[in-house]
């Protein structure tokens, strides 16, 4: 059984970001939840968005599932978008703050 390496998760996910904000997903907060289940290779990952009615929606969720795919290891992703909890800017990163101006 192959051990697909969280961090190596994490970092797929750096790698992603918000159309709207130049931050990655990461850093916004915007990632709830990720379980990686090494038996079959997959990964859930749990997000929400800064808007409810995000246009781009589709587009994000679907570069998260090819970034999550292409760890190593990775057999299958599905990203699953909750807006529970609600997305707030207290959810950022210090830095994803001072990269826009806010602190």
């Amino acid at each position: 059984m192959a051990e697909i390496n969280q961090a190596e998760v994490m970092d797929a996910l750096h790698e992603c970001y918000d159309p709207e904000i130049p931050v990655n997903i990461v850093d916004l907060g915007l990632v709830y939840n990720i379980e990686t289940h090494d038996e079959t290779g997959h990964v859930d990952v749990t997000m929400t968005l800064t808007a409810l009615g995000c246009p781009m929606a589709g587009e994000v969720m679907e570069e998260v599932q090819m970034r999550v795919e292409q760890v190593e290891n990775v057999k299958s992703c599905k990203v699953e978008l909750t807006f529970d909890p609600p997305w707030s800017p207290d959810r950022m990163t210090e830095d994803a703050k001072w990269e826009l101006g806010m602190v």
